[in-house]
């Protein structure tokens, strides 16, 4: 299984910013995947993560501005999941990882940096 995600980048605060991860391969036990994010200095934490037909899961600290999105095409191959980001703040400037879960492994993918700045 691969994990490929993208849409990293620079923004200023106040603006938006999509990320995307696609899981490929082997991903008949997929149960979930999430974005994770570590700022410099600070451990890394979890933002959001959507499983099954379970109402997604946010930080409070991006809950009602991060929305996580998964694209709904049946396909045993091929699984995308989405992080639109509004109202970005300085303070989400971190790398943001994306994270499968299956049935008896964790996969992560690279990390996208996501820069919030004037």
């Amino acid at each position: 299984v691969q994990l490929q995600a993208s849409g990293g980048g620079l923004v200023q605060p106040g603006g938006s910013l999509n990320l995307s991860c696609a899981a490929s391969g082997s991903i008949f036990d997929l149960i979930g995947m999430g974005w994770y994010r570590q700022a410099p200095g600070k451990q890394r934490e979890l933002v959001a993560f959507i499983s099954g037909g379970n109402s997604p899961n946010y930080a409070a600290s991006v809950k009602g501005r991060f929305t996580i999105l998964r694209d709904n095409t049946r396909d045993n191959a091929k699984y995308t999941m989405y992080l639109q980001m509004n109202s970005l703040k300085p303070e989400d400037t971190a790398v943001y990882y994306c994270n499968a879960v299956f049935a008896s492994r964790d996969i992560w993918g690279q990390g996208t940096l996501v820069t919030v700045s004037s």
